[in-house]
């Protein structure tokens, strides 16, 4: 009887042994996330059918297949999309304060402005 109880007790022993061995190789991957669920030739609109400004983002980008939109990381997509709109708005600045007006709080925004079109003064 006690050769059958070592047998359960050495059977849990290799169990964990095989457990960890296998953690181990599996943390060597941990840039894998697995097998895809879409294949990288769907189509984005499709894909992001309810989500209006995903689509929009996705047509300032010129992409329409999902390893198109791999090739840009989270940083150079807000890049893209933030860089416009700054521009947009100093030149809203700008036209305002040539007409001497300006947007909430940025009056010295407008003076500055004014001051180096007038040349310095």
């Amino acid at each position: 009887m006690a050769h059958k109880k070592k047998t359960p007790s050495a059977t849990r022993k290799s169990t964990k042994k095989s457990t960890k061995k296998s953690t181990k190789k599996s943390t060597g991957k941990s840039t894998r996330l697995g097998r895809p669920r879409i294949p990288g030739t769907a189509e984005l609109d499709m894909f992001f059918k309810r989500d209006f400004e995903a689509r929009q983002i996705f047509q300032f980008l010129d992409v329409e297949k999902v390893k198109e939109l791999e090739q840009f990381s989270p940083q150079e997509i807000t890049d893209r999309m933030i860089t416009p709109l700054i521009q947009a708005v100093e030149r809203i600045r700008k036209t305002l304060a040539l007409a001497n007006r300006h947007l909430d709080g940025d009056v010295k925004f407008a003076k500055r402005f004014q001051s180096e079109l007038s040349g310095g003064k």
